[in-house]
């Protein structure tokens, strides 16, 4: 079973005035794709916040995965990839680019994401979009991929046909 750790960037949320709705997605998606959930919270856009939590859930709950939702648009607030980049040692383009490119076939608007993904330790962290309907989109699309990717991180992916 796969672990994962789930982080909502949000200010509103954060201080009670909005209910986190993405984050519920990603952990329902997430749950119903065999992963077990270790951590779920919700933070301010808080540079230093997101890359103490980044680093906790990798360093110290080794988590497999990590899942980001929100501040990855142009608000001054938006600093998720920046707290992300920070923290990772390699980067793993490649996850955030198949998903703006899927999310383009849907709304232009996916070209505003700035969001990134890479690995930190034996962690893979993927920034995901802030709303409900493009997270379910965005891990519908990726998530497959995204455990084969943990498997070869891990070192126990198995040799498949390119599909």
């Amino acid at each position: 079973m796969y672990t994962v750790g789930i982080i909502t960037s949000s200010d509103k949320g954060y201080a009670g005035e909005r209910e986190d709705k993405s984050g519920a997605v990603v952990k329902e998606i997430v749950e119903a794709n065999g992963f077990e959930v270790v951590k779920y919270i919700v933070l301010p856009d808080d540079q230093q916040m997101l890359e103490d939590e980044f680093k906790k859930m990798c360093d110290e709950l080794k988590v497999n995965l990590v899942l980001s939702t929100g501040g990855t648009g142009f608000s001054k607030r938006d600093i998720t990839p920046e707290a992300t980049k920070a923290i990772i040692e390699r980067e793993a383009p490649g996850i955030c680019e198949a998903i703006r490119y899927f999310s383009l076939q849907i709304t232009k608007r996916a070209m505003l994401s700035r969001a990134v993904s890479g690995i930190r330790k034996d962690t893979l962290i993927v920034n995901l979009p802030g709303s409900p309907k493009a997270c379910t989109e965005a891990l519908d699309f990726v998530l497959d991929d995204i455990k084969h990717g943990i498997d070869i991180l891990l070192g126990e992916a198995k040799e498949c046909a390119r599909k």
